[in-house]
């Protein structure tokens, strides 16, 4: 199996180009990230309480990593419930395939 070749892709965050490179599959995935990071930290720049690019980065990523863990742990705490329907549904229709066998008796 081959790997992919990286390829050099020009990324603008807060108005200074970066050069990463990248899969050709991964590119559209690191285009929108770019994008979102520069997004955040131009609203944290933007509030005017936050000097400096490096602080500004800091934050952003303690925000997008705020972000993810509360949603990782929102999908996990739905998975369990999901987990706990899906049980009822089979212990609902265990007793009653269960119920239909003594009637065939």
């Amino acid at each position: 199996m081959s790997e992919q070749q990286s390829t050099s892709v020009q990324v603008k965050i807060l108005d200074k180009d970066y050069q990463v490179n990248c899969p050709p599959s991964d590119q559209e995935a690191l285009m929108k990230s770019a994008r979102y990071l520069d997004e955040n930290m131009r609203k944290i720049k933007g509030r005017g309480n936050i000097h400096g690019a490096e602080k500004i980065a800091v934050m952003a990523a303690l925000n997008i990593t705020h972000d993810m863990l509360r949603k990782n742990r929102l999908i996990n705490e739905t998975r369990h419930v999901t987990a706990q329907q899906i049980k009822a549904i089979e212990d609902k229709i265990d007793v009653a395939i269960a119920s239909t066998r003594q009637l065939e008796i």
